[in-house]
């Protein structure tokens, strides 16, 4: 499977991407976009897994696990401040209903233990800036490793500006090697502003036997299996991307490619 999903448009569901760990070809991350018109509805259930449904845009009225939770969310793009989201422990239904244009990811991981399920405010999300100059971005912590109402998914949203990189000095989390390293699958949900925008993302390893550099543009996801993952947003384009996380333990340590690392002096 490419580590390239490109946007296409919504299917009669609203579907537009599906990453499965059978279609990924790994255990611990399943990820999904839907596209909706207001008044269509989808609908799922959690199964095993635990789920985090993030309002990457728009509003909609939530049903889960037999309970009225309200309309939820608030901007009409990524831009526009911190997200609505619904975290759904494993065993739960849920509905979605458009109450005006909608674009909604359900992220999921496998799930345990007692989290209840929880809607996860604008006012619950951390936000921090990392990096300067031509390496700032702004993060959005939806479900952070320090926050313990999940299993295993870790959930962040991120902008990078215009001309600046991300994800960068290029790091890695692909070693179960605590409390050095962490092993996580993942992946990233890319949106342009304005939507014409395009960047560039590469996954590697130290010894090469995974490169694939990969131009992105609005609404394209791309997979992280191993490696490093760095990327970049063009000149006049701030570039959004919804990450999720997940692996055998909760913990996000990643180690930095050793020739770059004097970046972080």
């Amino acid at each position: 499977m490419s580590l390239l999903l490109k946007n296409h448009a919504p299917d009669q569901n609203g579907l537009v991407h599906k990453v499965t760990p059978e279609s990924a070809g790994w255990t611990y991350v399943g990820f999904e976009v839907h596209r909706l018109n207001q008044g269509q509805r989808v609908e799922g259930a959690t199964g095993d897994w635990e789920a985090c449904l993030v309002l990457v845009a728009g509003k909609a009225r939530f049903t889960a696990g037999g309970r009225d939770v309200g309309e939820l969310g608030g901007r009409m793009t990524p831009f526009e401040g911190r997200p609505h989201s619904l975290y759904l422990p494993p065993g739960t239904p849920w509905r979605a209903e458009a109450t005006t244009p909608l674009e909604l990811a359900v992220c999921l991981a496998p799930g345990g233990g007692d989290h209840p399920l929880r809607v996860i405010g604008p006012d619950d999300v951390a936000t921090s800036t990392r990096g300067q100059a031509t390496n700032t971005r702004h993060v959005a912590d939806i479900l952070p490793e320090t926050d313990p109402g999940a299993k295993s998914l870790l959930v962040v949203e991120v902008i990078t500006p215009s001309g600046c990189w991300s994800s960068y000095p290029p790091h890695k989390h692909d070693q179960d090697n605590l409390p050095d390293e962490s092993f996580l699958e993942e992946t990233y949900y890319h949106r342009f502003d304005p939507p014409q925008g395009f960047g560039f993302q590469r996954v590697y390893t130290d010894d090469r036997s995974l490169d694939e550099t990969m131009t992105i543009e609005d609404g394209d996801v791309t997979l992280v299996p191993k490696g490093y993952h760095p990327c970049g947003a063009a000149h006049g384009y701030d570039l959004y991307y919804l990450n999720v996380m997940a692996g055998p333990t909760r913990a996000w340590k990643f180690n930095t490619e050793k020739q770059h690392r004097w970046l972080l002096a």
